[in-house]
């Protein structure tokens, strides 16, 4: 092995023996205290924040549209209970470029209980009430609440605002009345028609609802998109939720089914760890291979169809994914990627055989320790409950302060040339000024919610402290787990007499000393982390901006410097990991942890290099089977496969759906197991480095590892060092 004097100086003096060093210290001092103080300190902001939000904010506002007297539609106990959607008196005024500038539609919004369904005018519901007084019934409901005089003149009812010129054909989406757009034969129409009366005597072309309803959409949503994809994206919703709905109970039960069998296979590693882990390895190749030979088999059916050698490309995006399973292509896409996995599979395996064994010898001596202390294993649920309060309080304080905001009024004027439109103006006083007689017909209408204060102004920065609060708290809440972690299985390495000398309670104990003595450097490392993460949101946000840019140069540093920040945000997440290790063992400051991590590991540099990446390998492929397994069996069951269950499983529009959730979750949770496992074999192998510098394996110095570990470690350490002289 390598001796203290074949190391660098210049990566610190290697650890000295010390005889009364048995694994984490327990008389330590509080670390990075002005960080705990200053954490604390943000975290009692981030609640007056919160306060604050809740006090002025109302999600109300984004959960009800708002009409143009600043009521609410839908909302329960107003007039307006039953009236949920809010209708446009004339939407072709929205087509004005000034609605995504302004944020106000220049026409009179109205709450309504539904939607048009036909197309009318005002004009002919006027001629038609002299035959037919439930023309005007059908009519009055899309006017002003009141207005009951049907023969009153359509140039003053159009200035007043009391009723809209016409009507035409809507569904609601986004609570709104939108027109009903249809595309036959590449031609839109809206009940089967290409053109309308708009009531002021023109005929008006589809095309400028159309243009109309995008503005609207835009200044709803922030983007522009088409009302018409919109609309068929909100049915392809309604059948997400009705699959969802009827299958929750069936993806809750293999999410549980996964937790056993991560649990159980966690388990096992404790008595066969060799035998399992080999056979997860051949267990991913077989599958992987059997999936190669299902899609060619698949591939080679298909090519014999005529109809089935069409490209994705010329089908374009269809919302039923089975679609794209009848063409050759697909399959044959899916062959070559599972090809190209096989090759990375067998080839890592086949360069890296001898890392393989040193690693699973690492995972089998984490298997003991997990054994040891059973407890470790259920920690996750503590994380997971922490994370979900941070972003609970995160979602909801963003929504209350996106909320926050009065109602401002401005005016409105069917006259494109009145000098008072779009200034602010109050309501209760609009009538008693002279902008009425300047302007006749102007109103004073609900534009949007905001606010001239100090608080109204900085609501964006808020927002932005909001998210780098919540980035904290949570990579400090993942910093404690992993500190708390760390000391528990350092308890276990440095025990000489397992399991006699391991601590009572070690996990208990370790997360009493991180809270105790280490929240300052926890959080402090946190921040850090943190930072970086919110430069990579903005990144990205500036990116998405930026799609549509045509300056290559500005695009080309967007990029190098996204690809910067992702690698130094590994980085750290690398060097944060092992310094709560160290912290967990020493009880020093972060940044003394740190750099201690770091030399450590540099003097152990092959090891790291290889051991470390390989351990995750194993653990990934132990991963991929257990979701892969919980995806083959949630297919057979939502595919109606498997006879025993065949009428209780509910028949999906979008089986595919809940059995992607299954197998994103399924990973999910047998990551949060097997992260337990990565974070004890990084602890240990820190151990096992101090180990090989603290002591020599006299009986004077003896190792803590086990004995089987130190052979095939001390095995590859000579191996390595006799392919170094060669």
């Amino acid at each position: 092995m390598a001796r203290k004097s074949d190391v660098p100086s210049y990566y610190g003096e290697p650890q000295k023996f010390d005889p009364t060093f048995r694994g984490p210290i327990h008389n330590r001092s509080c670390t990075d205290v002005l960080c705990c103080v200053i954490f604390i300190i943000v975290i009692l902001g981030y609640i007056a924040l919160g306060t604050v939000a809740w006090i002025h904010g109302d999600p109300r506002k984004v959960v009800y549209p708002t009409d143009s007297y600043g009521q609410f539609c839908g909302q329960h106990g107003t007039p307006n209970a039953n009236k949920a959607i809010l209708f446009y008196f004339n939407i072709l005024h929205c087509a004005n470029p000034a609605v995504l500038i302004n944020l106000q539609c220049p026409t009179t919004l109205l709450c309504v209980s539904k939607c048009p369904d036909r197309f009318a005018t005002y004009l002919d519901m006027q001629y038609q009430y002299r035959y037919n007084k439930s023309y005007w019934e059908y009519y009055r409901q899309f006017c002003k609440p009141g207005f009951d005089n049907p023969r009153k003149s359509i140039a003053q009812v159009l200035q007043d605002e009391d009723c809209p010129s016409m009507i035409v054909p809507s569904r609601p989406f986004l609570q709104r009345c939108f027109p009903e757009f249809i595309t036959r034969n590449g031609t839109l129409t809206v009940a089967n028609r290409t053109d309308f009366k708009d009531g002021l005597g023109k005929t008006r072309s589809v095309t400028d609802l159309r243009e109309a309803a995008n503005q609207v959409t835009a200044m709803q949503q922030g983007v522009k998109s088409g009302i018409v994809g919109l609309l068929d994206a909100k049915e392809v919703g309604i059948k997400i939720f009705e699959d969802y709905a009827s299958s929750w109970y069936w993806i809750l039960l293999g999410l549980v089914i996964t937790m056993l069998v991560s649990l159980a296979f966690i388990l096992l590693l404790r008595f066969t760890a060799g035998v399992l882990l080999w056979l997860v390895i051949f267990g991913v190749i077989a599958a992987v291979g059997y999936g190669i030979w299902h899609c060619y088999w698949e591939f080679s059916i298909l090519k014999e169809k005529p109809d089935a050698d069409i490209t994705i490309s010329n089908i374009g995006f269809q919302t039923d994914f089975r679609v794209y399973l009848q063409l050759s292509q697909t399959w044959f896409i899916f062959m070559i990627s599972l090809a190209v996995t096989e090759v990375i599979i067998i080839v890592v395996l086949i360069f890296l055989r001898r890392r393989v064994r040193i690693a699973i010898a690492l995972l089998k001596e984490g298997s003991k320790a997990i054994g040891y202390i059973m407890s470790t294993l259920f920690y996750p649920i503590i994380t997971f409950l922490l994370l979900a309060i941070c972003i609970a309080y995160w979602a909801v304080t963003a929504v209350f302060l996106a909320s926050s905001g009065d109602a401002v009024y401005k005016v409105m004027s069917t006259d494109p040339k009145c000098q008072y439109s779009n200034i602010t103006c109050d309501p209760e006083t609009f009538n008693k000024t002279n902008v009425t007689k300047v302007c006749p017909g102007a109103q004073c209408t609900f534009a949007f919610y905001g606010g001239e204060s100090i608080y109204h102004r900085y609501i964006f920065i808020l927002q932005l402290c909001n998210l780098l609060v919540f980035l904290w708290l949570v990579n400090f809440t993942i910093a404690l787990g992993q500190c708390t972690l760390a000391g528990a299985f350092a308890s276990y390495y440095w025990a000489l007499q397992k399991p006699a000398d391991i601590p009572a309670c070690p996990l208990f104990s370790s997360f009493g000393r991180a809270v105790r003595y280490h929240t300052g450097s926890l959080a402090f490392g946190a921040l850090i982390l943190s930072i970086v993460q919110f430069f990579r949101i903005i990144l990205e946000y500036l990116d998405h901006k930026l799609k549509g840019a045509h300056n290559a140069f500005a695009r080309f540093l967007l990029c190098c410097l996204k690809c910067c920040f992702w690698c130094l945000e590994h980085f750290i997440r690398f060097m944060n990991r092992n310094a709560y290790i160290m912290i967990a063992i020493y009880g020093k400051n972060f940044c003394t942890s740190a750099r201690e991590a770091f030399f450590l590991l540099m003097r152990n540099v092959v090891r790291v290099a290889v051991l470390d990446k390989v351990t995750d390998f194993l653990l990934f492929l132990g991963k991929l089977l257990i979701s892969g397994s919980m995806g083959v069996l949630a297919f057979f069951v939502f595919t109606h496969k498997i006879p025993v269950i065949q009428e209780e499983v509910p028949s999906l529009n979008y089986y595919w759906l809940p059995l992607l959730t299954v197998i994103f979750g399924s990973y999910l949770v047998a990551h949060g197991f097997f992260n337990v496992y990565a974070m004890c074999v990084d602890t240990l192998f820190l151990c096992f480095c101090e180990d090989l510098e603290r002591n020599d394996g006299s009986p004077g110095k003896p190792y803590f590892m086990s004995p089987g570990l130190h052979k095939i470690l001390g095995r590859a350490d000579q191996a390595g060092k006799q392919h170094t002289g060669s």
